[in-house]
């Protein structure tokens, strides 16, 4: 995209926004703009019906009472909406046997619309575990289904092959497409996760020169903001409290980010560390702009994941105020002077560096460069908070799982130790080349990132139409309609015990480097991709590992042994009896997995550590 489109673009967003006055976009919520949408094809029947009765009555003087019109008005809508369904998947039907294909099967509801399945799926995401239905929808119908939610097809694939196509072999079918993008767009906007086309490309254009080798590779940023939160978890730890690990390294992963990417070190780790539920009068001060900022970005991206789940109907539920309104006004007010500064930054310089927009210089960071292009806050603001979601919630939620799996396996831990020390040290700063070398450590993160992915489930939308090949042989094809949505999910692929072994549930990283890599991994790549693959591959897949490893190490030089604290956990947020007797992994957990647009650990990671000592 040429700098011309982007300010054009920047402009008529900026436009969309602001033209209206704000008690007149006050009243303009996600439900008001569904409705007034909708509005002629709801008013048509209504006319209709109206216009018939008329010329009944005018006519043949036959007098409908007005009660069968009301009822009749009433029911139209669904009546009208049911055979349009039908009338639908017949030619669906009639076109997948053309193709010598199937359609994918449904998920037999017993309430119109599937709306007992959709209260299913909601019911699951606030109170269950990730993988809570599917599984039994995989028993039932195969690995590929369809919820077919208020008549619309949103068809959920667990096949590393129809990954493989989405992601790579027919990329340019399958993009986030608007039944994606509409939902989560008073959030994410367009930027990098939200768009397609030449906007996606301008994205991964602008993006990708900040993550080059000598880039990733300087770790005197992840020193400075390491050191400081292991300083905090000592601290805490010798005044007799447990930490909440999550918290703590939700912190420096922004900080580090925010310093890479904005230049800007936003010093979240400055602030108070929470205390546990239970100490009385420990909080000594209350929630600062660092903390409001992390709790309303979580609490948007949970808005905008049930909008998804949802599907087309979503709007309809905030018919008199957007929901994502009151947290994305903490969001902005905390990204506002970050972006002020930059600008103000881009303003001073000379004529000739302003001119210059494609060179990047060597302290130029990813938000120096961007105003070189737009001043657009809106613009500017999609690009920051896309790149915070994958700089921080992403290798956050992986550093938490790997620690409580850590936690929960004392011997991997103790292995893992001494790996780190007998590489880099006791106290020692990893290099890039020790990082490379440490196959246990990269073993342990990928273990992890497969039970726990941090996107456990992403989303496209069909363009055409298209034949995916069924994994029965004595099937036939899947039939997939255009502009379909299309549900793809690691986390169910990546705990497969037919594509990873009998014991594909434990947590074992020996499976990244014995025979079992061969085995299952090396001829069918797509059983792992927590980083995506692709065209839209992460570009910063590198730079997390590093960053992960980086902690990981630091960490354990530190801290000789790791211990869950159970009761420090919010009562809320503890697993419930119930899964003790469940299948898989559910029933082993100790801290409750969760996911809005990333993966979680509900209620955080409280733990207990121990300093190592080098007597």
């Amino acid at each position: 995209m040429s700098d011309p489109q982007l300010r054009n673009h920047a402009k008529k967003r900026s436009c969309s926004r602001t033209l209206l006055p704000l008690s007149a976009m006050a009243l303009l919520t996600p439900g008001v703009i569904f409705l007034s949408r909708t509005f002629v094809s709801l008013l048509l029947p209504c006319l209709v019906i109206a216009a018939v009765r008329f010329i009944l009555d005018d006519r043949f003087g036959i007098l409908i009472p007005k009660r069968v019109v009301f009822g009749a008005t009433v029911l139209a809508v669904p009546i009208i909406t049911t055979i349009r369904s039908t009338w639908a998947q017949i030619k669906k039907r009639r076109r997948a046997a053309a193709l010598g294909a199937r359609l994918v099967p449904k998920v037999p509801g017993k309430r119109l619309g599937n709306f007992d399945v959709l209260v299913q799926v909601i019911n699951n995401v606030r109170h269950g575990y990730p993988a809570d239905g599917h599984s039994e929808w995989i028993e039932q119908l195969g690995t590929t289904y369809d919820l077919h939610i208020f008549w619309d097809d949103i068809i959920f694939t667990y096949e590393p092959e129809h990954v493989k196509t989405i992601l790579a072999t027919d990329f340019p079918n399958y993009i986030k497409g608007e039944k994606f993008s509409s939902p989560v767009h008073s959030v994410l906007g367009t930027g990098v996760f939200n768009s397609d086309g030449d906007m996606w490309k301008f994205h991964r254009s602008m993006t990708r020169p900040f993550f080059s080798r000598d880039r990733i590779s300087d770790f005197e940023n992840f020193e400075r903001h390491a050191d400081v939160a292991i300083g905090k978890m000592k601290e805490r730890l010798r005044a007799g409290y447990p930490i909440d690990f999550q918290d703590v390294v939700s912190r420096f992963t922004l900080d580090s980010a925010s310093e890479f990417l904005f230049g800007k070190n936003v010093d979240s780790l400055a602030e108070y560390l929470p205390y546990p539920h239970h100490v009385a009068g420990s909080q000594a001060t209350g929630p600062t702009s660092v903390d409001a900022f992390g709790a309303a970005f979580a609490e948007a991206q949970f808005i905008i994941s049930e909008r998804g789940r949802f599907g087309w109907i979503w709007p309809l539920l905030e018919i008199f105020h957007d929901k994502t309104e009151a947290p994305m006004k903490i969001v902005n007010a905390f990204l506002d002077p970050i972006m002020k500064d930059a600008i103000e930054k881009h303003q001073s310089r000379s004529t000739s560096s302003l001119n210059d927009t494609d060179k990047v210089s060597d302290d130029e960071t990813l938000l120096d460069h961007l105003v070189k292009l737009t001043t657009d806050r809106t613009v500017l603001r999609d690009e920051i908070l896309n790149i915070m979601i994958a700089g921080r919630d992403t290798t956050a939620a992986t550093l938490t799982f790997a620690v409580y799996m850590l936690a929960s396996n004392p011997a991997i831990l103790a292995r893992l130790r001494e790996e780190i020390i007998s590489k880099v040290g006791p106290s020692a700063r990893p290099t890039y080349d020790d990082i490379r070398d440490m196959k246990y450590l990269r073993a342990v993160i990928n273990e992890t990132l497969r039970l726990y992915p941090a996107v456990p489930f992403d989303v496209r939308q069909s363009v055409n139409e298209a034949v995916w090949p069924s994994q029965n042989s004595a099937t036939k094809p899947i039939y997939i309609p255009a502009n379909t949505s299309i549900v793809y999910s690691v986390f169910l692929i990546q705990r497969r015990t037919d594509l990873w072994g009998p014991d594909a549930l434990e947590f074992d990283p020996d499976r990244f480097l014995d025979d079992r890599t061969k085995k299952y991994l090396t001829h069918n790549p797509f059983i792992f991709v927590p980083f995506n693959a692709g065209p839209r591959i992460c570009l910063g897949q590198q730079f997390a590992y590093n960053e992960m490893s980086f902690m990981l190490i630091r960490l354990l030089q530190n801290f000789s042994s790791i211990e869950l604290d159970i009761d420090a956990q919010p009562p809320n947020a503890r697993i419930p009896r119930s899964w003790a007797t469940a299948k898989g992994r559910k029933a082993i957990e100790k801290v409750w997995p969760k996911a809005h647009l990333t993966m979680y650990a509900h209620g955080g990671l409280w733990v207990k550590m121990e300093e190592a000592s080098y007597v």
